[in-house]
C-alpha cells in the first residue's frame, strides 16, 4: 500500500509538470516543534528530458544528494549512518558512470551551472534535528530523482541502453528508500512523509 501511494504521487508530479505546474516552497523557516512537514521547492528542471540533459542536469542532483548523506556520519542512530554510506557509495559511482558517459558520448553537452539546491544545509544538525531534516529533505529530493527518470523512460529518449538500464536502477534504488525513510520519520517521529503542493 506504501509504494502504491509513494507511485501515486510521483505520477501525479509527473502529470503537474508536464502541464506547466510548478512545485511552490513554502516559508523556508521550520518549525519542528509545531509538527510541520512542507518539503522544499523542486529546482526548475527540465522536464523535456534528453539523454544527454537527463545526464547533465542528474549529475547535480546526486551531487547534493551526496554532500547531504555525508552529514549522517554524525547519526546516533546506525540505521541513519548505514543510510547515508549507502546513498554515498551509490550515487558516488552513478555520478562517475554519468560523467564518463557525458564526456563519450557529449563532449558538447554544457555543465548544468543553475541548480537549485533542494536540501538545507546539515552541517549544523545534531541528533534528532539532523535526522529528521535528512529524512524530511531527501524523501522529496528522491521523488525527484524518480520523476526524472520515470520521464527519460516513458518518452524513449534514451540512445544507449546503458542509460536506460541506469535510469531504472535509479528509480527502482530511490523509491525503496522513500518507502524505508518514511517508515522512519513516521516511526521515530510521528510524521508523515512531505506532501507536494502544487501551484501555476
Amino acid at each position: 500500500m506504501r509504494l502504491r501511494v509513494i507511485v501515486t504521487v510521483v505520477v501525479l508530479a509527473l502529470a503537474a509538470s508536464l502541464s506547466g505546474c510548478v512545485i511552490q516552497r513554502p516559508d523556508s523557516s521550520r518549525d519542528w516543534d509545531r509538527g510541520r512537514s512542507e518539503m522544499p521547492m523542486m529546482p526548475m528542471m527540465s522536464m523535456n528530458l534528453s539523454e544527454p540533459t537527463w545526464l547533465a542536469e542528474m549529475i547535480p542532483h546526486h551531487e547534493e544528494a551526496v554532500r547531504a548523506a555525508e552529514e549522517l556520519a554524525r547519526s546516533s542512530r546506525p540505521e541513519m549512518r548505514d543510510l547515508g554510506a549507502a546513498i554515498v557509495s551509490s550515487q558516488t559511482a552513478q555520478i562517475a558512470q554519468m560523467r564518463a558517459w557525458l564526456d563519450r558520448w557529449y563532449p558538447d553537452e554544457p555543465e548544468v551551472t543553475a541548480y537549485r539546491p533542494m536540501m538545507r544545509d546539515l552541517s549544523g544538525l545534531e541528533g534528532d534535528a539532523l535526522d529528521r531534516a535528512f529524512l524530511d529533505d531527501m524523501i522529496g529530493h528522491h521523488m525527484m530523482a524518480v520523476m526524472m527518470s520515470q520521464h527519460l523512460l516513458s518518452g524513449r529518449s534514451t540512445t544507449h541502453d546503458e542509460v536506460a538500464d541506469l535510469a531504472r536502477q535509479i528509480s527502482a534504488e530511490q523509491r525503496a528508500e522513500i518507502r524505508q525513510m518514511s517508515s522512519w520519520l513516521r516511526a521515530w517521529f510521528g510524521q508523515r512523509a512531505p506532501g507536494m503542493m502544487w501551484g501555476r
